[in-house]
C-alpha cells in the first residue's frame, strides 16, 4: 500500500538522520555493555519519536500500528544498524502484560516509564534448578501486611545490573494435593534498588557479562504489585513470553540475513567459497533463512495457535547455531589461533560462542520439543519427576 511505503521511508529517514556512528551495530548479542549510556539515550530519542511503542494501543500511548507497520519497522530498525534495544524488555514484555492482565493502577504506574525509557526491567524467571521448567521455580513470597517478601534466587537475569524493576515469577502457596504444579505461583513486580536484591554478573564465554544471578534476601514489594490474582502466575508468565515471540523476530531475521551476506561475503575474501561443501551449507542457510521468514509472516498474519511461537524459536535457534559453526569453518584455523583485535575474526568468534546458547535462553529447545509433542501432537506427557 502507498501508505505503508510512506511510513517506511519515514521510519528509514528518521533512522537514517539519528543513528549516529558510535551507535551503529552497537549493543548486539553477547554485547549488551557496549556503549550502554549512548544506547540508554537513543532510547529515549526513540521513545520520544513515538517509535518504541509503535505496537501499543493508542489508549495507552502507542500508535496503534497494523502488524505490516510494525514489521515496517523492525525491518527498517535492523538494515539501520541501529544498536541493541536496552528498553526491549519493558516495551515488548511487560508493558503488554500489563495491559492485557494488570490493574489500572498497575498500568498508570508502570506504561509511562516503560513508554519513555525512563525505568528499565528484566526478567525474574529461570533458577539454577528451574531454568525452562519454570513450574519447579522455589523463590517464595509470603504476605506480611502490605507487602510481599520475597526469598531466593534467579539466573540468566538479562540486564538484571541496570534494570530498575524486576517481574518475579514466584511460589506464594504449595501445591494443593493432586493440583497442576502450576498452582501457587504468583507474578510480582519488585523494585531492584532496594537492599534485599544483590546482582552478581556471570562471565560468560564471550567474556562479556550482561546476564546475571540475582539474589532475592527478605527483599520486598507491595501487595498490590501482583499481576493477575495470587497463585495465578503461570498464565500471566505464559502471556509474557507469548509477546515476547511478535513482530520483532522479523527484524531478528533481517539482522541474521545481514549476517550470511557478510559471511558469504567473507567466504570469497578467504577463499573458502572454493570448497563445494562450504558453498553447499552456505546454499542451505540462505534456503533455511528464507523459509523462517515465510513461516514467521504467515505466523503472525494468523490467529494465534499453541506451538507456532515453539516452532520459531526452534527454527531460529538453530539456524543461528548453525551459521556460527558455518563461520568457523570459512574462518579456519584462524577462528581458533587467531589473537584479538582482527575484526572479522572477533565478530565471528563471538558470534559462535554466544549462540551456544541460543537453544537455550527463550525457553529451551528440549522444552519447546515437549510442548508440541504433548500440547500439538497429544503425545503422553514426559515424566519430570
Amino acid at each position: 500500500m502507498d501508505d505503508d511505503q510512506e511510513f517506511r521511508r519515514e521510519i528509514r529517514d528518521w533512522l537514517a538522520a539519528n543513528v549516529t556512528d558510535d551507535l551503529r551495530g552497537a549493543g548486539g548479542a553477547g554485547r549488551e555493555n557496549e556503549v550502554f549510556e549512548q544506547r540508554l539515550a537513543f532510547a529515549r530519542k526513540l521513545a520520544a519519536a513515538g517509535w518504541s511503542t509503535l505496537a501499543w494501543p493508542v489508549e495507552h500511548g502507542g500508535r496503534g500500528a497494523s502488524l505490516a507497520r510494525q514489521v515496517i519497522f523492525h525491518e527498517e530498525y535492523a538494515r539501520s544498524g541501529a544498536p541493541g534495544r536496552v528498553d526491549h524488555i519493558g516495551v515488548t514484555m511487560v508493558g503488554p502484560t500489563l495491559m492485557a492482565l494488570g490493574s489500572a493502577a498497575q498500568q498508570a504506574r508502570f506504561l509511562p516509564g516503560i513508554a519513555t525509557a525512563t525505568e528499565l526491567w528484566c526478567q525474574g524467571y529461570s533458577e539454577p534448578g528451574a531454568g525452562s521448567d519454570l513450574a519447579a521455580v522455589t523463590t517464595r513470597a509470603r504476605l506480611e501486611g502490605d507487602e510481599w517478601v520475597l526469598t531466593g534466587q534467579k539466573v540468566w537475569t538479562s540486564l538484571a545490573h541496570v534494570a530498575d524493576w524486576c517481574f518475579v515469577l514466584a511460589r506464594t502457596a504449595p501445591v494443593p494435593p493432586g493440583a497442576s504444579r502450576h498452582a501457587g505461583l504468583s507474578y510480582l513486580l519488585v523494585p531492584m534498588r532496594q537492599a534485599g536484591v544483590t546482582v552478581r554478573p556471570i562471565r560468560q564465554l564471550t567474556g562479556d557479562s550482561e546476564f546475571n544471578e540475582v539474589f532475592f534476601d527478605e527483599a520486598r514489594t507491595s501487595r498490590d504489585l501482583v499481576v493477575g490474582e495470587p497463585g495465578g502466575g503461570w498464565r500471566v508468565a505464559m502471556a509474557t513470553l507469548g509477546f515476547e515471540r511478535g513482530a520483532a523476530t522479523v527484524g531478528q531475521q533481517v539482522g541474521f540475513q545481514q549476517d550470511l551476506d557478510d559471511l558469504v561475503a567473507l567466504a570469497r575474501r578467504t577463499g573458502a567459497v572454493a570448497d563445494p561443501a562450504v558453498r553447499e551449507r552456505l546454499t542451505r542457510a540462505w534456503i533455511d533463512l528464507t523459509v523462517l521468514r515465510a513461516h514467521t509472516l504467515r505466523v503472525l498474519a494468523a490467529p494465534p495457535a499453541v506451538g507456532t511461537a515453539t516452532v520459531i524459536k526452534l527454527l531460529w535457534s538453530r539456524w543461528r547455531q548453525g551459521i556460527g559453526e558455518l563461520a568457523m569453518a570459512v574462518l579456519g584455523p584462524a577462528g581458533i589461533a587467531a589473537p584479538p583485535g582482527d575484526a572479522d575474526v572477533d565478530r565471528w568468534r563471538r558470534l559462535f560462542l554466544f549462540s551456544r546458547a541460543d537453544t537455550i535462553y527463550g525457553g529451551s529447545n528440549e522444552i519447546q520439543r515437549g510442548i508440541l509433542a504433548e500440547r500439538v501432537l497429544g503425545l503422553p506427557r514426559q515424566d519430570r519427576r
